[in-house]
């Protein structure tokens, strides 16, 4: 495969199986070695480690440009 995926906070991905609650969209809310990442069905928030978020990926539903991105503090 091609090394690691550019995530960002905000972008919106589709992971391969969904959540309880029906959903298959989480945001991303923070990156790192975990990633937070929010379910947009029922908005349950989970830590899940970056390597394994990247292998569940099934698609990105929006990414966010570089415009759109905050500015750091």
């Amino acid at each position: 495969m091609g090394g690691v995926l550019r995530l960002h906070v905000g972008d919106v991905v589709r992971l391969r199986k969904p959540h309880p609650c029906g959903d298959d969209r989480w945001e991303i809310l923070r990156l790192g070695a975990d990633v937070f990442i929010r379910c947009l069905g029922c908005g349950r928030r989970v830590f899940i480690p970056r390597v394994k978020l990247e292998r569940r990926i099934k698609a990105f539903v929006h990414q966010v440009e570089e415009g759109e991105r905050e500015a750091p503090p």
